[in-house]
């Protein structure tokens, strides 16, 4: 028999459609799967009753145990102030970043076996007081992890990150020799270890339009990546770069690849949310955890109106399923 995972599960912005995501799924629970929700009570009993769903929220026990129609398991993590759906309040912003270091500390301390979050609001967190750049950081920091890397992944594409939420103006100055080492080692780690791919050949883009043109325009390929990518090699990986972003997207490329690396946000993820939006997850490499994620924001229009969609949610939970299930000992 299957074992029963625990999942913790954490809706993010109170005021957008993480809670919906968390009370719609307990219409129909995922298979083998315990979903520990680590928020407010009261707010996921408003959000279901004005859902018109029915919810019942119980303590967890000792071992998991497979949720039934309608039902969630809940760890009580009070909010400041009521919620009203759509509206943003930064006096609740201190209860999401709690809510995250509980759910953190019970999968490290083997209270759950993976995390799975909703979506956050950075600005309104900013708002609060709490610097805030993004979950990847975030967790990072909470799980004592000097670096991690944000993988976005749908079926037959995953594309992972060297670096996340910076303006523009600052990637090149964050882009190192060592920072791709790191990322890379991070990335190919985790790809043979979370998701049983023995021999993980990754593709590199390069940072500069045509990979840098010879120098032509601009020397990051040859002063930073090239060099990276030469020690990587040495030691044994397959890694093929720096290429051209504009085609490195295409099937002559990608139908060898097991991931791609992108120099920064916006070069490699329009091209996975056209493939897979909707049916995407983000994943949090170099943690100690497994920690998986919806692939969209807050949408705070569609909070509390019934139009939510979890298929991104779902899609998460299955993703953690399936690297539990490859990092499990033979």
């Amino acid at each position: 028999m299957r074992p029963v995972f625990r999942l913790a599960l954490t809706p993010g912005e109170p005021a957008g459609i993480g809670p919906d995501l968390c009370v719609q799924l307990a219409r129909n629970p995922p298979p083998g799967v315990e979903l520990i929700v680590y928020s407010d009570p009261g707010l996921l009993e408003q959000r279901a009753a004005g859902l018109g769903l029915r919810l019942r929220l119980s303590a967890p026990g000792a071992n998991p145990r497979q949720c039934a129609k309608g039902e969630l398991r809940i760890v009580p993590v009070e909010l400041a102030a009521p919620v009203q759906a759509g509206e943003l309040n930064p006096a609740n912003s201190a209860g999401v970043l709690e809510s995250l270091r509980i759910a953190v500390r019970h999968v490290m301390d083997g209270h759950a076996d993976a995390l799975v979050t909703g979506p956050v609001h950075k600005a309104v967190i900013n708002q609060a007081g709490f610097p805030f750049s993004g979950h990847t950081e975030f967790l990072a920091e909470v799980c004592g992890c000097e670096t991690s890397v944000m993988m976005l992944a749908t079926p037959g594409l995953r594309v992972a990150l060297a670096t996340t939420h910076l303006p523009l103006q600052d990637v090149s100055r964050a882009i190192t020799q060592q920072r791709l080492i790191d990322v890379l080692t991070i990335l190919e780690k985790d790809l043979r270890e979370r998701f049983g791919i023995t021999r993980p050949r990754i593709l590199v883009c390069g940072l500069n339009p045509h990979a840098g043109e010879s120098g032509e325009l601009g020397r990051e390929e040859l002063e930073i990546i090239e060099p990276a990518l030469a020690e990587l090699c040495a030691q044994g990986m397959d890694l093929v770069g720096p290429l051209p972003a504009d085609t490195l997207f295409t099937p002559r490329w990608l139908d060898d690849a097991d991931a791609v690396l992108s120099m920064f946000h916006d070069q490699g993820l329009p091209v996975l949310k056209f493939k897979g939006f909707g049916n995407a997850v983000n994943v949090t490499l170099g943690l100690p955890i497994v920690r998986t994620s919806v692939d969209h924001g807050t949408a705070l229009d569609l909070a509390g109106s019934g139009k939510a969609d979890e298929g991104s949610m779902r899609y998460a939970i299955e993703t953690a399923l399936a690297m539990l299930r490859a990092g499990a000992p033979a």
